[in-house]
């Protein structure tokens, strides 16, 4: 079994949701008293955070790129990053580490290949779904088509990440939000929706709305599960 090295901390909320996906598909994967072998460097999410909305993406890159070297140096085989919004520091870390890194996007996209889905409603922080580094690897490796929320639904989306689901609190007037906005989307076409925030399937299930969900957080840790299991 290969070492699975996670960067977490953003928030820890969903980097505890890692932990647990990746062990239980080990277990389900090899059964008796199989777990994973991985290891965690977890950030400061209030350093995150602030350097985010100050929109300085070099001191990001660095935090990042020391993040995963660290692992590297802890014998990781391969390196995961457990949030979405902060893969856009992906190309900068895979230019300073020698180990695999398993892109978010890369992996939903395989998943919503493989359901012949061909347009997908895209939620997630303000940068997931405005910035191009999710989008384009769904657009240019897997011909997905990509909708985003309009301007003030966007808005919506990004605050109750940040107001709420990165503290673990759960809204059911917020869920009615997403909900709405999810089924404005099949309106104009939708044929799924991604769950591009590592928080979002905190707040929404497959049960809560009416077409395919994608939940990026646990396509992305059975793919590194699957990674580490690979012989």
């Amino acid at each position: 079994m290969k070492k699975i090295g996670l960067i977490g901390g953003m928030s820890w909320e969903s980097s505890l949701v890692y932990y647990e996906i990746i062990n239980k598909k080990v277990r389900e994967v090899l059964g008796g008293f199989h777990s994973s072998k991985c290891i965690m460097e977890s950030v400061d999410f209030a350093e995150i955070e602030k350097l985010q909305h100050k929109d300085d993406w070099n001191s990001l890159n660095k935090i990042m790129v020391d993040s995963a070297r660290n692992l590297e140096n802890a014998k990781a085989d391969i390196i995961i990053l457990c949030t979405n919004t902060m893969h856009l520091c992906s190309e900068e870390i895979k230019k300073n580490v020698n180990i695999p890194f398993l892109h978010i996007a890369e992996a939903t996209g395989r998943k919503i290949k493989n359901q012949k889905i061909k347009k997908v409603l895209l939620l997630g922080t303000r940068f997931t779904m405005e910035k191009d580094f999710f989008k384009k690897i769904l657009r240019d490796n897997f011909g997905i088509e990509i909708i985003i929320p309009d301007k003030n639904d966007r808005e919506i989306v990004h605050q109750i990440i940040y107001k709420e689901l990165v503290h673990g609190k759960i809204q059911s007037t917020s869920k009615k939000e997403y909900q709405r906005i999810i089924n404005d989307s099949i309106n104009n076409g939708a044929e799924g929706v991604i769950l591009g925030c590592t928080e979002i399937p905190l707040l929404i299930k497959d049960k809560d709305i009416n077409i395919p969900a994608f939940d990026t957080t646990r396509i992305h840790a059975e793919s590194a599960v699957e990674f580490a299991l690979k012989q």
